[in-house]
C-alpha cells in the first residue's frame, strides 16, 4: 500500500484523497501554535516555497494532544500560520495523532518509522521525560511523542524518513532536495 492511498480530514470537514498528491514528495507533520517548535513554520514555508515546483508538498496536521499546544479553532490556527509565518502549504483539519482516535496515517506512518529518541544533550533528555509523562495516557498507542514530527513519503508512496521535532531543519531540507 501507498501512503498516498490515505484520506484525511480537510479543515471543512470532508475527506481529501492523498492520491491529489500523487508522485510528490511529502512532507507530512503534526503541528501546534503554541509550542516552543512553532517557529519550525518558517522552515516548513521556506523549504515549501523552494521545492513546490519540483514536485514537493508539506501536509500540514494540526494537533492538540501535546500540553494543549493548538486549542484554537481550524479557521483560528490558519490564520495564525499565514499571518504569522506566511504558509501557504495544505493544513488539514486538527486531529489526534495518537490513541484510539489517532488519523489511520500517523498511526501507520509512525508504525512503519517508530520512534528512536531526540538526540543527545540536556534539553532533549528533559523533552523525552516530560513526553513521556504527557504520552502515558495513550500507552500502547503513543505514536508520536511530540508536535514537529514530521515523515517524509518519496515519488511513490513510500515512507523514507521520521524526523522528531529536534531534527535539524538543515537535515530535512536536505533529505528533501536528496529525493527531488
Amino acid at each position: 500500500m501507498s501512503y498516498y492511498d490515505y484520506m484525511a480530514p480537510a479543515k471543512d470537514g470532508s475527506e481529501v484523497s492523498l492520491k491529489e498528491y500523487e508522485g510528490k514528495v511529502l512532507l507530512i507533520v503534526n503541528t501546534a501554535t503554541g509550542c516552543g517548535f512553532t517557529p519550525q513554520y518558517e522552515d516548513l514555508e521556506r523549504i515549501y516555497a523552494e521545492y513546490r515546483d519540483q514536485g514537493f508538498e508539506v501536509l500540514d496536521f494540526p494537533c492538540n494532544q501535546f500540553a494543549n499546544q493548538a486549542p484554537e479553532s481550524d479557521e483560528e490556527i490558519g490564520q495564525f500560520c499565514t499571518l504569522k509565518f506566511g504558509t501557504e502549504f495544505p493544513q488539514f483539519k486538527k486531529i489526534d495523532v495518537n490513541g484510539d482516535n489517532a488519523l489511520q496515517l500517523f498511526a501507520d506512518l509512525a508504525t512503519e518509522k517508530p520512534f528512536e529518541g531526540f538526540g543527545k544533550g540536556i534539553k532533549n533528555a528533559a523533552l523525552e521525560k516530560f513526553t513521556a509523562a504527557n504520552n502515558k495516557q495513550f500507552g500502547d498507542k503513543a505514536y508520536i511523542k511530540w508536535n514537529f514530527t514530521k515523515f517524509l513519503v518519496d515519488r511513490s508512496g513510500k515512507l523514507v524518513a521520521r524526523f522528531e521535532p529536534t531534527a535539524s531543519m538543515a537535515d530535512v531540507e536536505a533529505a528533501v532536495k536528496e529525493l527531488l
